[in-house]
């Protein structure tokens, strides 16, 4: 208990500029964490749809029957999902006009798909640079508080004609404060960006490898017809 009122007590006496310094570094790591867990939650649910739907697209069910179940729930259509709609739509909307080139067809389609991509990446990836940037930006911020009280801490001998560690000692414990809360918020935030944009990359090349494979199959639709 006297650990922790000691830490609040210095975080009290602390100057104004370095206690502002601490509330934004508090602030960051609740950020932080606030966008790794929505990060985790979104990640999560974009591999679990990705596994539902290529089970449901290799069972060997009618595409024409699978495109129509996916547009009953457009609002919750995301992912793998969101990439066979549109490439499907197009697909369709082209193979409708009179003497449509089939290879026409297929790169239409695929332009859909990659644009569909593109927005379903654009979700994944939002915030990580927020999450990178107070990785990055944190613990500069917390030493820049710290050499601040540390300034002040010794500024403060020059109104003494003798300097003793007991003087010095609180001032610099109260900087080194906020170093330590640079850290704190900047380890979380560097380690989750790291595991999200693995995770994330990891999803697109899923995402463009099910392109390709779709292409594939609606070459060889296109031909047939």
């Amino acid at each position: 208990m006297q650990n922790d009122l000691s830490f609040l007590q210095l975080v009290l006496d602390a100057s104004p500029l370095v206690q502002f310094v601490m509330a934004c570094l508090v602030l960051a790591s609740i950020l932080s964490w606030t966008i790794i867990f929505d990060r985790s939650r979104l990640v999560r649910k974009a591999r679990a749809s990705a596994d539902a739907f290529e089970d449901r697209f290799w069972s060997g069910m009618d595409l024409g029957e699978l495109y129509r179940s996916i547009s009953k729930d457009k609002a919750n259509m995301r992912g793998m999902e969101a990439i066979f709609h549109a490439g499907f739509r197009e697909y369709a909307r082209l193979r409708e006009a009179s003497n449509a080139d089939p290879m026409a067809v297929v790169e239409g389609a695929h332009r859909a798909m990659r644009v569909a991509l593109s927005r379903e990446m654009d979700s994944l990836e939002r915030h990580l640079s927020l999450l990178a940037t107070i990785g990055s930006t944190s613990p500069y911020v917390g030493l820049f508080g710290t050499v601040w009280g540390i300034m002040n801490s010794f500024h403060a001998l020059g109104n003494v004609k003798q300097a003793t560690l007991n003087l010095v000692a609180p001032g610099i414990a109260e900087a080194l404060i906020a170093t330590a809360m640079g850290l704190f918020a900047a380890i979380p935030a560097v380690v989750g960006y790291n595991k999200y944009s693995d995770a994330v990359q990891r999803l697109e090349n899923r995402y463009e490898d099910f392109m390709e494979e779709f292409s594939n199959v609606l070459q060889r639709q296109a031909h047939l017809r």
